[in-house]
Protein backbone atom coordinates (compact mmCIF):
# COMPACT_ATOMS: atom_id res chain seq x y z
CA UNK A 1 0.00 0.00 0.00
CA UNK A 2 1.41 3.70 -1.02
CA UNK A 3 2.70 5.76 1.79
CA UNK A 4 2.36 9.30 1.32
CA UNK A 5 5.25 11.50 3.09
CA UNK A 6 3.43 14.76 4.42
CA UNK A 7 3.83 18.02 2.25
CA UNK A 8 6.38 20.41 3.07
CA UNK A 9 6.47 24.50 3.52
CA UNK A 10 8.78 24.96 0.15
CA UNK A 11 7.28 22.18 -2.11
CA UNK A 12 4.29 20.35 -3.03
CA UNK A 13 5.59 17.21 -4.83
CA UNK A 14 4.87 13.83 -2.91
CA UNK A 15 7.16 11.01 -2.78
CA UNK A 16 5.60 7.37 -3.06
CA UNK A 17 7.18 4.13 -1.24
CA UNK A 18 6.18 1.04 -2.19
CA UNK A 19 6.22 -1.95 1.05
CA UNK A 20 7.56 -5.21 -0.48
CA UNK A 21 4.59 -7.66 -0.33
CA UNK A 22 5.10 -10.28 2.38
CA UNK A 23 5.77 -13.73 1.79
CA UNK A 24 2.85 -16.20 0.66
CA UNK A 25 1.73 -18.80 2.83
CA UNK A 26 2.78 -22.15 1.52
CA UNK A 27 0.77 -24.54 0.36
CA UNK A 28 -0.09 -27.30 2.60
CA UNK A 29 2.12 -30.88 1.97
CA UNK A 30 0.54 -33.88 3.30
CA UNK A 31 4.03 -35.53 3.90
CA UNK A 32 5.69 -31.61 4.92
CA UNK A 33 6.96 -32.52 9.18
CA UNK A 34 5.82 -29.81 11.28
CA UNK A 35 8.12 -28.37 14.26
CA UNK A 36 8.05 -30.58 17.22
CA UNK A 37 4.85 -30.41 19.21
CA UNK A 38 6.60 -30.33 22.38
CA UNK A 39 8.57 -27.01 21.90
CA UNK A 40 8.04 -23.10 21.37
CA UNK A 41 7.53 -22.30 18.00
CA UNK A 42 9.14 -19.06 17.30
CA UNK A 43 6.22 -16.81 14.94
CA UNK A 44 6.82 -16.67 11.44
CA UNK A 45 7.73 -13.57 9.51
CA UNK A 46 4.55 -13.72 7.55
CA UNK A 47 1.49 -11.72 8.56
CA UNK A 48 -1.28 -13.75 10.46
CA UNK A 49 -4.35 -14.57 9.04
CA UNK A 50 -7.60 -12.37 10.01
CA UNK A 51 -9.54 -13.61 13.13
CA UNK A 52 -12.43 -16.41 12.65
CA UNK A 53 -15.26 -13.18 13.40
CA UNK A 54 -13.82 -11.97 10.07
CA UNK A 55 -13.02 -15.55 8.63
CA UNK A 56 -10.01 -16.68 7.85
CA UNK A 57 -7.94 -15.94 4.11
CA UNK A 58 -7.93 -19.62 2.40
CA UNK A 59 -5.32 -19.80 -0.46
CA UNK A 60 -7.72 -20.44 -2.80
CA UNK A 61 -10.44 -17.84 -2.09
CA UNK A 62 -10.59 -14.27 -1.61
CA UNK A 63 -11.43 -13.00 1.95
CA UNK A 64 -14.67 -11.43 0.27
CA UNK A 65 -15.66 -14.57 -1.38
CA UNK A 66 -15.53 -16.35 2.25
CA UNK A 67 -17.42 -13.92 3.26
CA UNK A 68 -20.21 -14.25 1.12
CA UNK A 69 -20.01 -18.11 1.60
CA UNK A 70 -23.18 -19.74 3.19
CA UNK A 71 -23.18 -21.42 6.70
CA UNK A 72 -23.49 -25.23 5.79
CA UNK A 73 -27.30 -26.09 6.76
CA UNK A 74 -28.13 -29.60 8.53
CA UNK A 75 -30.08 -31.74 6.14
CA UNK A 76 -31.43 -35.58 5.64
CA UNK A 77 -29.00 -37.75 4.73
CA UNK A 78 -30.24 -39.72 1.64
CA UNK A 79 -30.87 -43.38 2.44
CA UNK A 80 -29.99 -45.76 -0.40
CA UNK A 81 -32.59 -48.25 -1.37
CA UNK A 82 -32.33 -51.88 -3.28
CA UNK A 83 -31.08 -52.58 -6.12
CA UNK A 84 -27.13 -51.85 -4.27
CA UNK A 85 -24.10 -50.94 -6.43
CA UNK A 86 -21.51 -51.24 -3.97
CA UNK A 87 -18.23 -50.94 -5.40
CA UNK A 88 -14.43 -50.52 -4.29
CA UNK A 89 -13.96 -46.84 -3.76
CA UNK A 90 -10.81 -44.77 -5.22
CA UNK A 91 -9.19 -41.78 -5.38
CA UNK A 92 -10.57 -38.96 -7.88
CA UNK A 93 -9.42 -35.44 -6.79
CA UNK A 94 -5.67 -33.90 -7.90
CA UNK A 95 -6.87 -30.54 -8.70
CA UNK A 96 -8.27 -27.52 -7.08
CA UNK A 97 -11.11 -28.04 -10.22
CA UNK A 98 -11.59 -31.42 -8.71
CA UNK A 99 -12.19 -30.39 -5.10
CA UNK A 100 -14.44 -27.74 -5.84
CA UNK A 101 -16.16 -30.37 -8.26
CA UNK A 102 -16.81 -32.31 -5.07
CA UNK A 103 -18.05 -29.66 -2.66
CA UNK A 104 -20.21 -28.31 -4.83
CA UNK A 105 -21.89 -31.91 -5.83
CA UNK A 106 -24.85 -32.93 -4.19
CA UNK A 107 -22.47 -36.03 -2.94
CA UNK A 108 -20.08 -32.79 -0.96
CA UNK A 109 -23.21 -31.25 0.04
CA UNK A 110 -24.82 -33.84 1.66
CA UNK A 111 -22.13 -34.83 3.52
CA UNK A 112 -21.24 -31.77 4.42
CA UNK A 113 -24.86 -31.09 5.62
CA UNK A 114 -23.72 -34.31 7.68
CA UNK A 115 -21.42 -32.70 9.68
CA UNK A 116 -23.63 -29.51 9.95
CA UNK A 117 -26.41 -32.06 11.30
CA UNK A 118 -23.96 -33.76 13.89
CA UNK A 119 -23.06 -30.33 14.87
CA UNK A 120 -26.66 -29.11 15.47
CA UNK A 121 -27.60 -32.53 17.65
CA UNK A 122 -25.07 -31.90 20.01
CA UNK A 123 -25.97 -27.90 20.22
CA UNK A 124 -26.03 -26.71 24.19
CA UNK A 125 -25.14 -30.46 25.31
CA UNK A 126 -23.04 -32.05 27.77
CA UNK A 127 -20.58 -35.17 26.57
CA UNK A 128 -22.61 -37.06 30.15
CA UNK A 129 -25.88 -35.56 28.75
CA UNK A 130 -28.70 -38.64 28.67
CA UNK A 131 -29.41 -39.63 25.14
CA UNK A 132 -32.96 -38.96 23.34
CA UNK A 133 -32.99 -42.53 22.43
CA UNK A 134 -31.18 -45.77 23.74
CA UNK A 135 -27.94 -46.99 22.35
CA UNK A 136 -28.37 -48.40 18.91
CA UNK A 137 -26.97 -51.72 17.66
CA UNK A 138 -24.82 -50.17 15.49
CA UNK A 139 -23.54 -47.52 17.45
CA UNK A 140 -22.73 -50.50 20.40
CA UNK A 141 -20.78 -52.23 17.64
CA UNK A 142 -18.80 -49.30 16.93
CA UNK A 143 -17.90 -48.68 20.48
CA UNK A 144 -16.83 -52.17 20.83
CA UNK A 145 -14.30 -52.28 17.19
CA UNK A 146 -12.99 -48.63 18.95
CA UNK A 147 -12.30 -50.07 22.55
CA UNK A 148 -10.88 -53.42 20.71
CA UNK A 149 -8.25 -50.74 18.77
CA UNK A 150 -7.57 -49.13 22.25
CA UNK A 151 -6.89 -52.16 23.90
CA UNK A 152 -4.39 -53.25 21.45
CA UNK A 153 -2.00 -50.42 22.00
CA UNK A 154 -0.64 -52.40 24.79
CA UNK A 155 0.51 -55.42 22.81
CA UNK A 156 2.47 -52.97 20.34
CA UNK A 157 4.36 -50.79 22.76
CA UNK A 158 6.76 -48.17 21.18
CA UNK A 159 10.25 -49.31 20.13
CA UNK A 160 13.83 -46.92 20.25
CA UNK A 161 13.92 -45.08 17.11
CA UNK A 162 16.16 -42.27 16.07
CA UNK A 163 13.55 -40.49 14.18
CA UNK A 164 11.97 -37.54 16.71
CA UNK A 165 8.15 -38.38 14.80
CA UNK A 166 6.96 -41.85 14.06
CA UNK A 167 7.63 -44.73 15.92
CA UNK A 168 7.75 -47.90 13.93
CA UNK A 169 5.25 -49.95 16.70
CA UNK A 170 2.44 -47.55 14.93
CA UNK A 171 2.90 -50.17 11.11
CA UNK A 172 2.32 -52.80 13.66
CA UNK A 173 -0.67 -51.45 15.58
CA UNK A 174 -2.33 -50.25 12.23
CA UNK A 175 -2.07 -54.01 10.78
CA UNK A 176 -4.57 -54.72 13.52
CA UNK A 177 -7.33 -52.35 11.17
CA UNK A 178 -7.19 -54.97 8.27
CA UNK A 179 -6.82 -58.40 10.31
CA UNK A 180 -9.68 -60.86 10.45
CA UNK A 181 -11.31 -59.81 13.76
CA UNK A 182 -11.41 -56.33 12.60
CA UNK A 183 -13.40 -56.97 9.56
CA UNK A 184 -15.18 -59.40 11.43
CA UNK A 185 -16.29 -57.40 13.97
CA UNK A 186 -17.39 -54.57 11.00
CA UNK A 187 -19.28 -57.42 9.28
CA UNK A 188 -21.19 -58.32 12.13
CA UNK A 189 -22.34 -54.57 12.13
CA UNK A 190 -23.61 -55.17 8.96
CA UNK A 191 -25.64 -57.80 9.41
CA UNK A 192 -28.09 -55.83 11.45
CA UNK A 193 -30.84 -54.90 11.30
CA UNK A 194 -31.15 -56.84 7.53
CA UNK A 195 -27.79 -58.20 5.61
CA UNK A 196 -25.40 -55.06 4.47
CA UNK A 197 -22.65 -57.33 4.10
CA UNK A 198 -22.01 -56.58 0.36
CA UNK A 199 -21.33 -53.09 1.26
CA UNK A 200 -18.27 -54.10 3.46
CA UNK A 201 -15.68 -53.55 0.33
CA UNK A 202 -17.05 -50.16 0.22
CA UNK A 203 -16.82 -48.70 3.33
CA UNK A 204 -14.38 -50.77 4.93
CA UNK A 205 -11.37 -48.63 3.46
CA UNK A 206 -13.03 -45.59 4.98
CA UNK A 207 -12.76 -46.88 7.98
CA UNK A 208 -8.65 -48.21 7.59
CA UNK A 209 -8.21 -44.45 6.15
CA UNK A 210 -9.73 -42.93 9.36
CA UNK A 211 -6.30 -43.44 11.45
CA UNK A 212 -3.91 -42.23 9.79
CA UNK A 213 -0.94 -43.40 7.32
CA UNK A 214 1.03 -46.67 8.54
CA UNK A 215 3.65 -45.97 5.95
CA UNK A 216 4.17 -42.74 6.45
CA UNK A 217 3.36 -42.63 9.75
CA UNK A 218 1.05 -39.77 9.96
CA UNK A 219 -2.02 -38.51 11.10
CA UNK A 220 -4.29 -34.82 10.01
CA UNK A 221 -7.77 -33.69 9.02
CA UNK A 222 -7.72 -35.95 5.70
CA UNK A 223 -7.41 -38.97 8.03
CA UNK A 224 -10.61 -37.53 10.54
CA UNK A 225 -12.23 -36.93 7.60
CA UNK A 226 -12.42 -40.64 6.52
CA UNK A 227 -14.23 -41.31 9.97
CA UNK A 228 -16.56 -39.01 9.02
CA UNK A 229 -17.19 -40.46 5.87
CA UNK A 230 -17.10 -43.64 7.11
CA UNK A 231 -19.87 -42.71 9.49
CA UNK A 232 -21.86 -40.98 6.55
CA UNK A 233 -21.77 -44.38 4.20
CA UNK A 234 -23.86 -46.23 7.57
CA UNK A 235 -25.94 -43.09 7.62
CA UNK A 236 -26.28 -43.82 3.98
CA UNK A 237 -27.56 -47.54 4.44
CA UNK A 238 -30.03 -46.30 7.71
CA UNK A 239 -27.79 -47.99 10.03
CA UNK A 240 -27.13 -44.26 11.78
CA UNK A 241 -30.89 -42.30 12.32
CA UNK A 242 -31.17 -38.78 12.71
CA UNK A 243 -32.21 -40.07 16.23
CA UNK A 244 -29.25 -41.45 16.74
CA UNK A 245 -26.72 -38.80 16.05
CA UNK A 246 -26.05 -36.73 19.50
CA UNK A 247 -24.72 -40.73 20.41
CA UNK A 248 -22.95 -40.26 17.58
CA UNK A 249 -20.63 -37.13 18.47
CA UNK A 250 -20.90 -37.75 22.35
CA UNK A 251 -19.97 -41.28 22.38
CA UNK A 252 -18.75 -42.56 19.56
CA UNK A 253 -16.92 -39.61 18.22
CA UNK A 254 -15.44 -38.94 21.71
CA UNK A 255 -14.43 -42.50 21.58
CA UNK A 256 -12.18 -42.19 18.66
CA UNK A 257 -11.07 -38.70 19.47
CA UNK A 258 -9.85 -40.41 23.05
CA UNK A 259 -8.10 -43.11 20.80
CA UNK A 260 -6.56 -40.76 18.18
CA UNK A 261 -4.82 -38.55 21.00
CA UNK A 262 -3.43 -42.16 22.29
CA UNK A 263 -2.20 -42.66 19.05
CA UNK A 264 -0.64 -39.53 18.50
CA UNK A 265 1.19 -39.36 21.85
CA UNK A 266 2.02 -43.11 22.37
CA UNK A 267 3.85 -43.61 18.61
CA UNK A 268 4.80 -39.37 17.80
CA UNK A 269 2.68 -39.71 15.02
CA UNK A 270 3.52 -36.95 12.26
CA UNK A 271 1.10 -34.40 11.62
CA UNK A 272 -0.65 -34.77 7.92
CA UNK A 273 -0.83 -31.39 6.29
CA UNK A 274 -0.58 -29.56 9.03
CA UNK A 275 -0.91 -25.61 8.88
CA UNK A 276 1.77 -25.04 11.37
CA UNK A 277 1.57 -22.24 14.03
CA UNK A 278 -1.71 -21.04 11.62
CA UNK A 279 -3.75 -24.25 12.26
CA UNK A 280 -6.61 -24.53 14.82
CA UNK A 281 -4.85 -27.96 16.14
CA UNK A 282 -1.76 -30.50 13.93
CA UNK A 283 -4.33 -33.09 13.45
CA UNK A 284 -8.15 -32.40 14.31
CA UNK A 285 -10.76 -30.28 13.38
CA UNK A 286 -13.99 -31.59 13.85
CA UNK A 287 -13.87 -31.89 17.64
CA UNK A 288 -13.69 -27.82 17.45
CA UNK A 289 -17.07 -27.69 15.44
CA UNK A 290 -18.73 -30.04 17.41
CA UNK A 291 -17.35 -28.31 20.92
CA UNK A 292 -18.44 -25.14 19.76
CA UNK A 293 -21.90 -26.33 19.25
CA UNK A 294 -21.96 -27.72 22.77
CA UNK A 295 -21.28 -24.28 24.19
CA UNK A 296 -24.11 -22.45 22.05
CA UNK A 297 -26.14 -20.91 24.45
CA UNK A 298 -23.91 -21.31 27.65
CA UNK A 299 -24.61 -18.60 30.53
CA UNK A 300 -21.10 -18.24 32.08
CA UNK A 301 -18.55 -19.89 29.33
CA UNK A 302 -17.47 -17.56 26.57
CA UNK A 303 -14.94 -18.11 23.67
CA UNK A 304 -12.30 -16.02 25.65
CA UNK A 305 -12.72 -18.85 28.25
CA UNK A 306 -10.41 -21.05 26.99
CA UNK A 307 -7.71 -18.46 29.02
CA UNK A 308 -9.16 -19.70 32.20
CA UNK A 309 -6.82 -23.17 33.72
CA UNK A 310 -9.69 -23.31 36.38
CA UNK A 311 -12.60 -23.81 33.24
CA UNK A 312 -10.05 -25.74 31.70
CA UNK A 313 -9.55 -28.35 34.23
CA UNK A 314 -12.82 -28.78 35.29
CA UNK A 315 -14.87 -28.43 32.28
CA UNK A 316 -12.55 -29.95 29.44
CA UNK A 317 -14.45 -33.73 30.55
CA UNK A 318 -18.03 -32.27 29.09
CA UNK A 319 -16.55 -30.12 26.40
CA UNK A 320 -14.88 -31.34 23.50
CA UNK A 321 -13.84 -27.77 22.60
CA UNK A 322 -12.22 -27.22 25.68
CA UNK A 323 -11.24 -30.72 25.66
CA UNK A 324 -9.06 -29.80 22.36
CA UNK A 325 -7.71 -26.31 23.60
CA UNK A 326 -6.52 -28.57 27.42
CA UNK A 327 -4.82 -31.13 24.84
CA UNK A 328 -2.74 -28.33 22.83
CA UNK A 329 -1.61 -26.55 25.87
CA UNK A 330 -0.46 -29.94 27.16
CA UNK A 331 1.50 -30.54 24.10
CA UNK A 332 2.80 -27.10 23.34
CA UNK A 333 5.31 -25.36 25.61
CA UNK A 334 5.32 -21.39 25.25
CA UNK A 335 2.68 -18.56 25.00
CA UNK A 336 -0.65 -19.57 24.04
CA UNK A 337 -0.93 -16.72 21.63
CA UNK A 338 2.46 -17.32 19.82
CA UNK A 339 2.03 -21.14 19.15
CA UNK A 340 -1.74 -21.38 18.68
CA UNK A 341 -2.42 -17.65 17.34
CA UNK A 342 -5.90 -18.37 15.43
CA UNK A 343 -7.38 -20.47 18.65
CA UNK A 344 -6.43 -17.26 20.71
CA UNK A 345 -8.14 -15.14 17.55
CA UNK A 346 -11.20 -17.32 18.02
CA UNK A 347 -11.39 -16.66 21.77
CA UNK A 348 -12.18 -12.96 21.06
CA UNK A 349 -15.47 -13.71 19.34
CA UNK A 350 -18.28 -12.49 20.78
CA UNK A 351 -20.79 -15.75 20.88
CA UNK A 352 -20.10 -19.92 20.29
CA UNK A 353 -23.04 -19.42 17.70
CA UNK A 354 -20.27 -17.07 15.38
CA UNK A 355 -17.43 -19.57 16.11
CA UNK A 356 -19.46 -22.68 15.35
CA UNK A 357 -20.89 -21.13 11.72
CA UNK A 358 -17.64 -19.71 11.23
CA UNK A 359 -15.73 -23.16 11.91
CA UNK A 360 -18.00 -24.81 9.51
CA UNK A 361 -17.24 -22.70 6.76
CA UNK A 362 -13.61 -23.06 7.47
CA UNK A 363 -13.66 -27.07 7.60
CA UNK A 364 -15.24 -26.41 4.05
CA UNK A 365 -12.20 -24.18 2.79
CA UNK A 366 -9.60 -25.56 4.17
CA UNK A 367 -10.51 -29.13 4.43
CA UNK A 368 -12.94 -30.05 1.73
CA UNK A 369 -11.08 -27.92 -0.53
CA UNK A 370 -7.79 -28.58 -0.35
CA UNK A 371 -6.27 -31.02 -2.84
CA UNK A 372 -3.19 -31.88 -0.58
CA UNK A 373 -5.73 -33.62 1.93
CA UNK A 374 -8.59 -34.55 -0.67
CA UNK A 375 -6.22 -36.16 -2.99
CA UNK A 376 -6.62 -38.92 -1.02
CA UNK A 377 -10.32 -38.92 -0.45
CA UNK A 378 -12.48 -42.24 -1.97
CA UNK A 379 -15.25 -42.38 -4.19
CA UNK A 380 -17.54 -45.26 -4.48
CA UNK A 381 -21.23 -45.91 -5.06
CA UNK A 382 -22.52 -43.99 -1.63
CA UNK A 383 -20.45 -41.23 -1.87
CA UNK A 384 -20.01 -40.71 -5.61
CA UNK A 385 -18.02 -38.69 -8.03
CA UNK A 386 -20.93 -36.54 -10.27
Amino acid sequence: MADRSPDSSSTTTTTTTTTPPPPSIPQQNEQEPSPSSYSPIPLPEFSPPPPLHRLPNPQNYSQSAILLMPVPQPDKVPVVSPPYLFQTPSKKISSPADARRFIDSPSGSNFLSFVAALSLSVRSRKISDPLPTPLSPTLSSLLSILDSLLAALSEFPPVPHSSRYGNPSFRSWHARLTDESTQSLLSDLLLRPHSLEPAAPEIFPYFADSFGNASRIDYGTGHETNFAAFLYCLARLGLIREEDYQAVVTRVFVKYLDLMRQLQTVYSLEPAGSHGVWGLDDYHFLPFIFGSAQLIDHKYMKPKSIHNEDILDNFADEYMYLSCVAFVKKVKKGVFAEHSPLLDDISGVPNWGKVNSGLLKMYRAEVLEKVPIMQHFLFGWLIRWE
